[in-house]
Order: C-alpha cells, then sequence, then structure tokens
C-alpha cells in the first residue's frame, strides 16, 4: 500500500505574500487568467501563489509587482523580503510531523517578534515554563499521547527558550493573572520552582512580569480570556495571537489595535515589578 502523502503546509508568511500579491492584482483590475499567461502558468497555480498553497520564487514575485506597476522601493523590498522568508528553514522545521500546523508558525512568529506582549490568566506561557511544569501541562492536555510524542512535545517547548538567552533577545512584557501563580501544576515543589524561576528570568534587563491580583477586580479580558501581541520589524505586521480549542488565531494590525489598548489597560492595573516580584516569593513560600 502506497504510503499516505501530508498535504503541504501553507505557511502563515506563505499566506501573507500571497495575499499582499493578490490585493495588488486585484487593485490593478487583473484577472487571474491574464497573470497566468504573463507568467507562462496554470491559472491553478497562480491561484495557489495568492493562497500560500504553492510557495512563489522570488524572480516571479518580481516579475509580478512589475506587472502590477508597484513600483514603490519600500513596498518592492518589503515583499521581497517576504519572500525570501518563504522559503526559509528553521530549526523549529524539524517539529513538523510532531505538532499540528498552527503551532509550527506560531514558534516561527516568536523568533521573529522583536517585543513579546503576553497576558496569561490560567498558566505561565509556555516560554516561561520550567520543563516539569511543561510535563505536568502537556501530560493533562494529552492523556492518550504517547510517550515519545510527549517528550517531542515538551523538547519543542523548552527548546523555545533559546530565544531568550541569544545576543539579542526579544523585549518581553507579561502579564500574570494571580490565578496563574495560585493554580497548582504538578506537586508543590514543582509549583515553587516554577514561580522561583519566573522571579529569576525576570531579573534579565529584556523582561518585565507584572502581576494582575484579585485586588484589581474586574478588567478588560474577564470575558476573553489569554491572549498575546508579537511586534516585528518590517515587512511584517504587528500580530496578535489567540488559542482556540481549534487552534490559533492571528489578528493583523489593525485589527490588532484593540488588543495593544486591552493590554495596555491590563498593564496599568497591575503590580509594578518590583511589587510583582515580591508578591510571588510570598505566593511561592505559601506553598508547603
Amino acid at each position: 500500500m502506497a504510503a499516505v502523502r501530508k498535504p503541504k503546509r501553507v505557511t502563515l508568511r506563505g499566506r501573507w505574500l500571497g495575499q499582499r500579491l493578490r490585493d495588488l492584482r486585484e487593485a490593478e483590475g487583473r484577472t487571474i487568467e491574464e497573470v497566468a499567461d504573463y507568467l507562462q502558468r496554470a491559472m491553478g497555480t497562480v491561484s495557489r501563489f495568492e493562497t500560500g498553497i504553492y510557495p512563489i520564487r522570488r524572480t516571479e514575485v518580481v516579475a509580478l509587482l512589475d506587472l502590477y506597476g508597484a513600483n514603490d522601493p519600500k513596498l518592492r523590498a518589503n515583499l521581497l523580503k517576504i519572500a525570501d522568508d518563504v522559503w526559509q528553514t528553521g530549526w523549529w522545521e524539524g517539529y513538523a510531523n510532531d505538532v499540528v500546523d498552527w503551532l509550527i508558525d506560531f514558534v516561527w512568529l516568536e523568533e521573529l517578534a522583536i517585543e513579546h506582549w503576553l497576558f496569561q490568566s490560567t498558566v505561565v506561557p509556555g516560554i516561561l515554563q520550567t520543563e516539569p511544569y511543561a510535563r505536568a501541562l502537556v501530560a493533562a492536555a494529552n492523556p492518550e499521547a504517547t510517550d515519545e510524542q510527549m517528550e517531542r512535545w515538551v523538547e519543542l517547548r523548552i527548546a523555545r527558550q533559546a530565544l531568550l538567552s541569544r545576543e539579542n533577545p526579544p523585549s518581553l512584557r507579561v502579564v500574570l493573572d494571580e490565578s496563574v501563580l495560585r493554580r497548582h501544576v504538578g506537586s508543590s515543589r514543582m509549583m515553587r520552582s516554577q514561580l522561583q524561576a519566573l522571579n529569576q528570568v525576570a531579573e534579565q534587563d529584556h523582561m518585565d512580569i507584572r502581576v494582575l491580583t484579585y485586588e484589581a477586580g474586574s478588567h478588560a479580558t474577564l470575558s476573553s480570556g489569554s491572549f498575546a501581541v508579537y511586534r516585528m520589524e518590517d515587512p511584517y505586521p504587528e500580530v496578535g495571537y489567540v488559542e482556540t480549542p481549534k487552534g490559533a488565531l492571528y489578528i493583523e494590525t489593525p485589527d490588532s489595535d484593540s488588543m495593544m489598548e486591552m493590554y495596555d489597560r491590563l498593564w496599568e492595573v497591575s503590580l509594578s515589578a518590583k511589587e510583582s516580584a515580591e508578591f510571588i516569593s510570598t505566593v511561592s513560600k505559601e506553598l508547603t
């Protein structure tokens, strides 16, 4: 029996590039048939370029930009940068067969972002989890997983944290609801170790961890839950990120502006960095 071929994964950056090329085509009033004739490609291929199913090569992007009269130097440079990135692979691609497709896109986004604005209402963000804490969460969420699957998932989660110690790490702003600190994951010893790790990493210059205490009362996300916003350099947009039971939602600027405003409101009512560190230490000491 022939092996089942896994469908080609459509990457987030491939979708971004395809959508921008489609926008340019439609703005010029060009049909897919006209573009196909120009590129000497099948119409189906051009359609797949625009949906990101087929990654388009740089030379064809240049040809399309010429056809669409896209002469602005910054626009051309930005789209060609994305075209180059579409063909790039990173260390995370080695996990593509082990995890859901959207998670690979998320790791790429996490690596590329220069600022991470994270709000968590339930658990410590994956980028800050200790290995025992991560393992306990993965096991609870995937009770039917094999040992091998468990190892790969935990390995990926911990591998993501390497970006925090690279030469030019991203800036992280983290707001943790008090419930994150109070919810026991694993043993008390494991939880205490996780809280201590939070305070240790918060001492780094590029880290700022704040606690949103119960005393803050009602706040902006009581009805919506955890979310993140990632800011990247040109040509990529600012992206809001929300996980759902069916996968991830990526919300681009300007639609992500409301998420930034919500984050600012959470930041304003959270404890200061110093107060947060003291609060986390107090909760840690209460664990027996």
